[in-house]
C-alpha cells in the first residue's frame, strides 16, 4: 500500500498495538512513537508494546505512548521490522497475526497481512512521516520522535543512505520547535566514560584485511564488564569500526551469549551488505545489514570474512 493508502486504512480501525524490534535503535522507537501520537489525534486509541530492551537514550521519547499491562488492542502494527524473527520476546505471540507492516528494509519478508514498505527511504521515519501527512496530523508532538527516527538511522544524515528526501522530511520537522538540539546532543554529542572505555577495547580486538579496507571487531561479554558498560553505552557501536581512515568494510561482532554472536555490517558501495548478511541468515541494507549467528564470538569472526568473501567472489 502507499502512505495515502495506508492513512485511509489506519483511519478505519481503531485500537492500535505498534511493536517494534528487539535491541530497538531510534528509528524504531520514533516511527512507533509518532505514528502513535498521531493516532490518538486522528481520533484513535492507540499504544506502543513496551520493548525491554529499550535504553534511557531513547525511553523518554516512547513513554507517553507505552501500553498498559490490561490495554486490550484490535489492530496490531509494526514499524521497522523486516521479520517476525526481529519481534522481543513478548511480541512474539503476535508473529501470525500482524495487520499492517511498516518498514523500509529490502529484505523484508511480507509477514503481515498488509503491508506498507518503501525500501528506497534512508529511515522509516520518512515513511510514517509521509503517513501522518496522509492522516492529517502532524505537530511538534509528532515531530520530535520522527526527527529521532530519522537522525539516528543516517548517523545524523551522513550515512551513505541519506538521501535529499531524507533532508527535506528533516527540515520539515524542524519547523515544529528546536527540539532537535536536544537530540542531537543527546544522541550525537554526548559519550560516556563507559562508551569511551569500549571504543578503546573494540579498537584493540580489530583484524584489519585486505590492506586495511576491511575491519573487524569483536565485542565480547567481558569487554562490556571491563568497561563497566550497559546497553546505552553500545548503541550504534557498529559505525565506530567505519571512521577509521581507509576501511570500506567495516562488521563489529557483539557476543550476546557464549554460543550466540549479534553481527553489524557497514559497507560502501564495493559490496552488498544485505547479500553477504542474508548468507549468515540475516538481512537489511545495501549498506547496512545485520544477522545473529548461533557461534562462539571467534567462529563468528570466520563466518562474517567468509560470507564476505562469498559476495566478493560473485562479483
Amino acid at each position: 500500500m502507499t502512505a495515502a493508502e495506508t492513512a485511509a486504512w489506519l483511519l478505519s480501525r481503531d485500537r492500535f498495538l505498534l511493536l517494534t524490534h528487539v535491541r530497538p535503535d531510534g528509528d524504531t522507537l520514533g516511527c512507533a512513537a509518532g505514528l502513535c501520537a498521531a493516532l490518538r489525534k486522528a481520533g484513535r486509541t492507540a499504544a506502543v508494546l513496551p520493548n525491554p530492551e529499550t535504553t534511557d537514550t531513547y525511553a523518554d521519547y516512547v513513554a507517553p505512548y507505552l501500553a498498559p499491562a490490561d490495554y486490550r488492542h484490535e489492530t496490531v502494527v509494526s514499524v521497522d521490522i523486516a521479520s517476525t524473527g526481529l519481534f522481543p520476546e513478548n511480541a512474539r505471540p503476535y508473529a501470525g497475526s500482524v495487520d499492517l507492516a511498516i518498514d523500509h528494509h529490502p529484505s523484508y519478508e511480507g509477514f503481515a497481512a498488509r503491508s506498507c514498505v518503501d525500501p528506497s527511504l534512508a529511515a522509516c521515519g520518512e515513511l510514517i512521516y509521509d503517513i501522518c501527512l496522509a492522516l492529517g496530523q502532524m505537530d511538534g508532538e509528532i515531530a520530535l520522535p520522527l526527527y529521532v527516527a530519522v537522525s539516528t538511522d543516517t548517523g545524523c544524515f551522513v550515512y551513505s543512505n541519506t538521501t535529499p528526501n531524507t533532508h527535506r522530511v528533516a527540515a520539515a520537522l524542524m519547523e515544529f520547535g528546536p527540539f532537535y538540539r536536544k537530540v542531537n546532543k543527546r544522541c550525537f554529542r554526548t559519550k560516556s566514560l563507559p562508551r569511551l572505555r569500549l571504543e578503546s577495547l573494540l579498537l584493540s580486538s580489530m583484524e584489519f584485511h585486505d590492506g586495511g579496507a576491511i575491519a573487524i571487531a569483536g565485542l565480547s561479554r567481558a569487554m562490556m564488564e571491563e568497561a563497566q558498560a550497559g546497553e546505552a553505552d553500545a548503541e550504534d557501536m557498529a559505525a565506530f569500526a567505519g571512521q577509521i581512515q581507509g576501511v570500506r568494510i567495516s562488521a563489529t561482532l557483539r557476543e550476546l551469549a557464549p554460543d550466540r554472536t549479534k553481527v553489524s555490517l557497514r559497507t560502501d558501495e564495493s559490496l552488498n551488505a544485505t547479500r553477504t548478511c542474508a548468507l549468515l541468515g540475516g538481512g537489511g541494507h545495501a549498506a547496512a545489514a545485520g544477522a545473529t549467528v548461533y557461534l562462539p564470538l571467534a567462529e563468528a569472526r570466520r563466518a562474517v570474512l567468509d560470507a564476505i568473501r562469498a559476495v566478493q567472489a560473485e562479483g
